[in-house]
């Protein structure tokens, strides 16, 4: 679809009413959208709207898709977009969706051209061909704002990731130059995470942020989201560099 037809049938969607039993489901099960301002909420409103008419969800393992599970993941998923332009995740196109943990296999590279397949548990991941898997157990334990952890925030953190044509912990950035400070504070975050992971430290971040860049970026966001006060207080040249391409201060409405 050409660019100015879709801009124009976006238009028309975010006009759309909102429909009460939505909002009911956003004040319900997305705590952080009581704090935002009603600029904010209208806006993200709005970015709901797109989404869910653009993005197709599917039930896995016998689960039924509700609204309740429609919006609140859009809910999720479009707080990363306010603020900025944006073409609504253009990779994606499902978002599949399991009762709870399910089984994937991961594939294994051993050398001596040995390729192997294992089983492992999952609760989301995110593929940069068209599809992100969740676990609608770890979306809904997500209204835990004690957690610096939520699967949705994670996985979608992965498709800006890719929408540059990688995935490797540095998203589009507006401006060129900036990759020079992304690369330097991300990079330094990521080496401190591996150290304290590797002597047994207790982190804020989730040490699954230390195996590799593109999921120190995934692991930043979640807490930059969930407790952005205490990132910020222990991190806050990651918390800067955050806050500068979300283009949002979580800490500033969290009080």
């Amino acid at each position: 679809m050409r660019a100015w037809l879709r801009a124009r049938r976006r238009a028309r969607i975010r006009r759309r009413p909102f429909p009460a039993a939505w909002e009911d489901i956003l004040r319900r099960n997305a705590p952080f959208f009581r704090r935002l301002s009603k600029e904010d909420r209208a806006e993200l409103r709005e970015h709901i709207r797109v989404f869910l008419v653009e993005k197709r969800f599917e039930g896995a393992a016998g689960l039924r898709i509700t609204d309740e599970i429609r919006v609140t993941i859009a809910a999720y998923a479009c707080l990363l977009l306010l603020h900025r332009p944006t073409d609504y995740y253009p990779g994606l196109y499902t978002i599949i969706v399991y009762p709870g943990a399910y089984v994937a296999e991961r594939v294994v590279r051993e050398g001596y051209g040995i390729v192997t397949e294992r089983a492992e548990t999952r609760l989301g991941e995110s593929s940069p061909r068209g599809a992100v898997v969740l676990s609608w157990d770890a979306v809904a334990a997500a209204s835990d704002v004690g957690d610096c952890r939520n699967v949705v925030l994670h996985e979608f953190a992965h498709q800006l990731d890719a929408e540059d044509g990688s995935v490797e912990g540095a998203p589009a950035l507006d401006d060129r130059s900036r990759y020079v400070a992304w690369a330097r504070i991300l990079g330094e975050e990521y080496e401190r995470l591996r150290r304290d992971t590797a002597l047994g430290r207790r982190t804020l971040l989730d040490r699954y942020g230390a195996t590799s860049p593109a999921e120190f970026f995934a692991v930043a966001t979640e807490c930059f989201f969930t407790r952005p006060e205490l990132l910020r207080a222990r991190h806050p040249e990651l918390y800067g560099e955050l806050r500068d391409y979300y283009r949002q201060d979580p800490s500033a409405t969290s009080r």
